[in-house]
């Protein structure tokens, strides 16, 4: 008895040096050798801050493209899904007043046209990112408003376009609505 206890106090005390100091020391490590020094990489516009590159934003102007929605409003301190399943009456209701909201600042587009990554969050709530047919149905309201041809604000969403190792395309959100602002 008294052997089994003191084995299990040195392991406890071993792993309480591997968990909690070191294994928190390399991560933090690894974090300082990313881009950004492990706070994330921010995107800049004329020497000043804009965003950061992996984290969401929330654009709800109609001169702008919108991104995914979020359940946390965008709030990168609390990361965090609706934990709604795709029955819920709230969750359907929420999913059903965003397709209506986008209906009414997109005329012309049908519902079935809505991409499902316009009208439902991520599961971090954050993600920066959204399908190039979300990009491409939003083109027609974003060039009317802002008095472009639709080709060239179609041709900027396409140019934005990036290849994923494992995924499908996406755009990210913050850079193209960047881009859009230098369009002369």
């Amino acid at each position: 008895m008294k052997k089994n206890l003191l084995i299990s106090v040195k392991m406890t005390g071993v792993m309480i040096i591997l968990c909690a100091g070191l294994y928190p020391l390399l991560i933090a490590g690894i974090g300082k050798a990313t881009p950004g020094g492990g706070k994330g990489k921010t995107v800049s516009v004329n020497g000043k801050v804009v965003g950061y590159e992996n984290v969401g934003q929330k654009f709800s102007e109609d001169k702008y493209f919108w991104g995914r929605p979020s359940a946390v409003d965008y709030n990168a301190a609390g990361s965090a899904g609706s934990n709604k399943g795709p029955s819920n009456p709230d969750y359907l209701q929420i999913v059903k007043d965003r397709i209506d909201s986008f209906l009414v600042h997109n005329p012309g587009v049908t519902r079935e046209e809505i991409p499902a990554d316009l009208v439902t969050a991520s599961g971090s709530g954050l993600d920066p990112h959204i399908s190039p047919a979300s990009a491409y149905v939003q083109v027609k309201r974003i060039a009317s408003i802002r008095n472009l041809p639709e080709e060239k604000v179609r041709a900027l969403a396409e140019q934005y376009v990036e290849k994923t190792i494992l995924g499908p395309p996406v755009v990210n959100v913050l850079k193209l609505n960047i881009g859009l602002d230098n369009l002369k």
